[in-house]
């Protein structure tokens, strides 16, 4: 049974694009966006709906993550929209880890609901970064990516867009956190770009 795990992971790590990974993902992912959007819904009540995107962050980079999957294909704009999705999802689903992470250690309070965001976001985060470095991408998709990022930042901590957090005081780390992220995340696309054509 380890064996087979085994040699499931390698061949997922190696071709990521195969139907039998792409087609489960799309349908998790999807179910799980469905899932958090109603996870925001108290707080998409009271946002004006074209700020909706900049709101549930995590259920709308694994949106953007199951659409990326279903517009595979040549082309530099589907290319750069795959690139924010596969980033999108590994800096929400990292972000919802440490916030998640943070309140149980604060707080104590191991919940089954979290417990399952907490894993569900370790998902999140493993496959964008598996799917993303499959891409091959120029500074372009780079650089929109990384205003793509700050964009989300600045809504979510100067416009108070952040997704409601699990307790009081926890927004200096779900600043701090997204804004660390923004930082890696753009210098590995910066790498890993480098890389590819190297």
């Amino acid at each position: 049974m380890l064996g087979l795990a085994v040699k499931l992971w390698k061949d997922f790590w190696r071709d990521p694009w195969q139907r039998r990974f792409t087609l489960p993902l799309v349908i998790i992912n999807a179910l799980g966006s469905a899932y958090g959007f109603y996870w925001y819904h108290e707080q998409l009540a009271v946002t004006p709906f074209y700020l909706w995107p900049f709101v549930a962050d995590s259920p709308m980079a694994s949106t953007l993550f199951t659409l990326a999957l279903l517009v595979r294909g040549a082309g530099a704009l589907k290319r750069f929209f795959q690139v924010v999705a596969f980033t999108a999802a590994i800096k929400y689903g990292i972000w919802a880890i440490v916030v998640i992470t943070q309140y149980w250690v604060n707080y104590g309070l191991f919940e089954p609901t979290e417990v399952m965001l907490w894993f569900s976001h370790l998902g999140m985060a493993v496959e964008g970064v598996v799917f993303l470095k499959t891409l091959h991408f120029g500074r372009v998709a780079a650089g929109a990516t990384l205003l793509w990022m700050l964009l989300n930042d600045m809504l979510d901590y100067c416009a108070g867009l952040h997704p409601y957090l699990f307790a009081s005081g926890q927004e200096p780390l779900a600043l701090a956190t997204a804004l660390v992220l923004t930082v890696l995340i753009a210098g590995g696309l910066v790498l890993l770009q480098r890389f590819k054509l190297a």
